[in-house]
C-alpha cells in the first residue's frame, strides 16, 4: 500500500467496512484503534510517526504532537469543528487541515427546536408526572410567544433562525461579523449586542465556533444579565458555556433551565451536578445524528483525503 492512514472518528469507525474496500482501491493501509470518545496527546504520540494520513474527530492535536508527525501529510477532520485540531500549528508544519463546512446545520438546528418545545410545551416534565401516577397540567407557551437570542449566526445559527421564524418567534442575533442582510430581512433577524440578546431572550442558543472570542462567552456575568425565566441552549462546542458558572446560576435560579449536548468535559462526569437536576436537558453530543448528512460527511471526509494525498504524494 502506498500511503498508511489512521481512523480515529468514531462515527466513521462505527461504519468502516462499509469503507475497506474504497482504501484498498486507493491503495491506502488503515488502522483503526479503539476510540471511546477521541484520542488523547498521549495517545497519538505513542502511534502518529507511523502515519500519512489522519480521518479524526475530535482527538487532541497538539504542537507536541504535529512535531512527531513526521510523515504526516492531512488531518481529513469528520465533521465540522477543527478546534481541538489547531490548523494553524498544523499549517506551521506543512500538515493539509480539511473539514465539512456547514456539514449538520439541519440536524444540530432541529436539536435546538427541540430542546425549545420540550422546555416550552413541558414535554419532558409531564412525561415524569404521569409515569409518577400524577395528573397535572403544567402551563405553557408556544414559541410564538418568545424571543430567541441567537449567538453565533453563521450556518446553524441562520437555520435555527429559519426554522424558528416558521414558528413566529421575534429573533434577535449577536454574531462578530455582519449578517447578510438578505438573510436578515428573510428570517426577521435583528442583529444585536450580545446584552441585548442576553437581557431580552427567552431562549439563548450558542452556535458559534469554539474559538479566543467565543470560550465562556457565556459565564457568571452573562448569566446575571439574562431573565431568570431564561432558558440556555448549547449545541455548539462545551467550551463556549462556562459549565461551572453555568451549575451556580441554575442552581441560584438566575436562569431557569438549560437544554445541552455538548460539555467541557466529555463524557460529562458522572458526578456533575447537571446530571440530577429537573429542569436540565441532555443529550450527549449527538446532534448532530442523521444517516442522510453522516453520509455526506463520510463521502466528504474520504475525498479530501485522498486529494490532499495524491497532491503530496
Amino acid at each position: 500500500m502506498k500511503w498508511r492512514v489512521m481512523v480515529s472518528a468514531p462515527y466513521m469507525q462505527l461504519e468502516i467496512d462499509r469503507f475497506r474496500e474504497w482504501f484498498r482501491e486507493h491503495d491506502i493501509e488503515i488502522d483503526v484503534p479503539p476510540v471511546k470518545e477521541r484520542l488523547e496527546e498521549e495517545d497519538l504520540l505513542a502511534v502518529i510517526e507511523k502515519y500519512d494520513g489522519v480521518i479524526c474527530g475530535d482527538d487532541r492535536f497538539t504542537e507536541n504532537v504535529y512535531k512527531a508527525a513526521k510523515k504526516l501529510k492531512v488531518i481529513s477532520k469528520w465533521g465540522t469543528g477543527i478546534d481541538s485540531v489547531h490548523k494553524e500549528i498544523a499549517e506551521k508544519y506543512g500538515i493539509v487541515v480539511c473539514n465539512t463546512p456547514d456539514a449538520f446545520s439541519h440536524p444540530v438546528s432541529d436539536t435546538v427546536l427541540g430542546f425549545m418545545l420540550s422546555f416550552s410545551r413541558s414535554i419532558i416534565a409531564s412525561d415524569r408526572l404521569m409515569k409518577d401516577g400524577q395528573w397535572e397540567k403544567i402551563p405553557g407557551k408556544t414559541l410564538g410567544e418568545q424571543v430567541l437570542g441567537i449567538i453565533g449566526c453563521g450556518n446553524i445559527g441562520t437555520r435555527v433562525a429559519k426554522k424558528a421564524s416558521a414558528f413566529g418567534m421575534k429573533i434577535l442575533a449577536y454574531d462578530i461579523k455582519e449578517i447578510p442582510k438578505p438573510i436578515a430581512e428573510q428570517y426577521q433577524i435583528a442583529q444585536v449586542s450580545l446584552d441585548e440578546v442576553l437581557g431580552q431572550a427567552d431562549f439563548v442558543s450558542t452556535n458559534c465556533d469554539l474559538n479566543e472570542s467565543s470560550y465562556h462567552i457565556l459565564s457568571t456575568n452573562e448569566f446575571k444579565k439574562m431573565k431568570n425565566s431564561a432558558i440556555v441552549i448549547n449545541t455548539a462546542r462545551g467550551g463556549v458555556v462556562d459549565e461551572v458558572a453555568l451549575i451556580k446560576a441554575l442552581q441560584k435560579k438566575e436562569i431557569a433551565g438549560c437544554g445541552l449536548d455538548v460539555f467541557e468535559y466529555e463524557p460529562l462526569p458522572i458526578d456533575s451536578p447537571l446530571r440530577h437536576m429537573d429542569n436540565v436537558i441532555l443529550s450527549s453530543h449527538n446532534s448532530n445524528s442523521s444517516p442522510e448528512y453522516w453520509g455526506k460527511v463520510h463521502k466528504n471526509t474520504l475525498n479530501n483525503l485522498y486529494q490532499v494525498l495524491c497532491k503530496k504524494g
